[in-house]
């Protein structure tokens, strides 16, 4: 048996891709380079083994879908209506820039002003997956940060939509209807320019509308159903078949990109109590295929044009670095935005990606853009994604050098309540217990903390867990606790106990390895769902490590009055 173009793909890009990701993280360095850097070793432009980039493009393609419906899953219609006010124009004035910007420097290269309209449009849109993992790696999702990002991003992709239809109609109307050429559906009717424009923002529209009356019943509904069966392999099922089959029809009946169809699919379902579910399930079909979309993104980097174009590419990537960064913070600080949510933004769409490929493609193939432009354009993503991880640590650097410090309240004036924000308040208290993570077990366990009269002091990142936790009477600090900025506002070397309540041990044993190096005298205690998390976590320093499942099996043997099983202490024995 040989294997086919598919297999070799999935094996070369995934291994390559752990190889050069490992490499570049042991270099201090983001895995997105050591993906990047695989792409370009099975790419047509090194020696050996070369993939298919056709196949390529179309896991890539997955990869984005999956993303955009996890993003869903946290972000409601509510999130996006907030921002809209800024996000609608900001995005429109950042895309007008950056494309007057690229179609300066396509008229300085000679090719005229169509191909450097859609030169400018290519380098005017950020790359999905490179916005959200910066986003997700941060914990900015759900601050107004990242909202202020992800609308903005939803606003581009519309833009993009609309682009796609109308170069085509264009380049028909500057070139004349040639033989072999698709012609658009719209161009079938003869609608003329403004036909199509209107006729692809009523396709939006449409399936923005059937989404909301008939997909907000729907979809939830079969995912409930689906739950009620007790089966976790058809519910998994369940939820990648409405990403990607939302997805799909959201590009095949509406005309709209698949990553948009995504996203509205998973901010339906976000309503429903089992998005939290749906978002675990998906999470490792989602972190796969995201790899291979930057390894896709490397398959199309030729090294050759760092010598045949320096300047030209110098240039482009001035626009994609510092013009649209310029123009968004502008943009952003016009608002009244602080200047950390400007830089924010700035630093999120200084690269571009997927739609930037397309529109070069399409470029190409209507004989409107060189391929000169495709080729820099392609380059100018590739650096850009290298780039964008330093461009963050600059921006975020400068962000804290340069906030002032804040001056104490006033007596007569109390303080309002930081929010959900990158600027941690380090706590006053003393004695106290902090809780990490606020969901079922931790709320639980604050509860009866608070009740039993300790002061509680809660480290959790989620609206809806924030606020049950203050309405207990706890303080919150807003973040993720394996952040060494959180963890050292909690007052560690202050306190009476640590409670580990989140349930990915990863995490937690960063958490605890921090704690231990702060207060290595402080009492740690940990959740865990299996022997091998146990293990884990007590080495990176829990004191008592508690397995549900394990408590659970105790508490029903204590009803019996059975002895506990392999020889353990009974729970009420046990160190606290």
């Amino acid at each position: 048996m040989h294997p086919g173009p598919l297999i070799a793909i999935l094996v070369a890009g995934l291994c390559l891709a752990f190889v050069f990701g490992a490499l570049a993280q042991k270099l201090r360095f983001s895995p997105l380079v050591g993906y990047l850097l695989a792409g370009v070793a099975v790419g047509p432009f090194t020696p050996g083994f070369v993939a298919d980039q056709g196949l390529a493009n179309e896991l890539a393609e997955i990869g984005v879908i999956l993303l955009m419906f996890g993003v869903g899953l946290h972000f409601s219609l509510k999130d996006l209506l907030s921002v809209k006010t800024i996000a609608v124009p900001g995005a429109l004035v950042q895309i007008a820039v950056a494309t007057l910007l690229g179609l300066g420097l396509g008229l300085s290269l000679g090719w005229g002003w169509v191909a450097g309209l859609v030169f400018g449009l290519a380098l005017s849109v950020a790359s999905t997956v490179v916005l959200l993992r910066a986003l997700q790696e941060r914990r900015l999702v759900q601050t107004e940060k990242g909202k202020i990002a992800v609308g903005w991003l939803i606003v581009e992709d519309l833009a993009m939509v609309l682009a796609l239809v109308l170069i085509p109609t264009i380049a028909d109307a500057l070139n004349g209807a040639r033989p072999g050429t698709p012609v658009p559906l719209a161009g079938q009717f003869d609608l003329g320019l403004w036909g199509v424009l209107g006729l692809t923002l009523a396709k939006v529209v449409a399936f923005i509308a059937f989404m909301l009356i008939v997909g907000r019943r729907v979809i939830p509904w079969v995912l409930h159903w689906v739950a009620h069966t007790g089966s976790r392999e058809l519910f998994r099922l369940a939820v990648l078949a409405l990403a990607l089959g939302v997805a799909f029809m959201a590009a095949s009946l509406f005309g709209v990109s698949f990553a948009l169809g995504a996203f509205f699919a998973g901010m339906i379902l976000n309503e429903s109590p089992l998005s939290q579910r749906a978002a675990e399930e998906s999470l490792p079909l989602r972190d796969a295929f995201a790899v291979l979309f930057f390894v896709s993104v490397g398959m199309l980097f030729d090294p050759s044009i760092l010598l045949r174009a320096p300047l030209p590419l110098l240039a482009t990537l001035a626009i994609i670095l510092f013009g649209k960064s310029l123009a968004a913070w502008l943009i952003v600080r016009a608002f009244g935005r602080s200047n950390a949510v400007a830089l924010t933004i700035s630093a999120s769409l200084a690269q571009i990606g997927e739609f930037s490929f397309i529109l070069a493609g399409l470029g190409v193939s209507l004989a409107i853009l060189p391929e000169q432009g495709r080729d820099l354009i392609l380059a100018g993503a590739i650096l850009s994604i290298l780039l964008n991880p330093v461009l963050f640590a600059i921006i975020e650097r400068f962000a804290t050098e340069a906030s002032p410090v804040k001056p104490k309240p006033s007596a007569a004036k109390p303080a309002p309540e930081p929010e959900p924000e990158r600027d941690i308040v380090p706590t006053s208290l003393s004695d106290h217990m902090v809780v990490v993570g606020y969901g079922r077990v931790g709320a639980l366990l604050g509860a009866g903390l608070v009740a039993h009269g300790e002061t509680l002091l809660v480290i959790e990142e989620q609206p809806e867990a924030i606020a049950t936790a203050r309405d207990q009477g706890a303080e919150v600090l807003v973040g993720n606790a394996a952040d060494p900025g959180v963890l050292a506002a909690a007052g560690l070397a202050r306190a009476r106990r640590l409670f580990v309540a989140i349930p990915e041990s990863f995490e937690a044993g960063q958490v605890c390895e921090q704690a231990r190096r702060d207060n290595p005298e402080l009492p740690i205690v940990a959740r865990a769902h299996s022997d091998a998390a146990v293990e884990h976590l007590t080495r990176c320093g829990a004191s008592l490590t508690i397995m549900g499942e394990a408590e659970i099996a105790r508490a029903m043997l204590a009803l019996c009055g059975a002895p506990p099983a392999n020889g353990e202490a009974s729970p009420d024995k046990q160190p606290v």
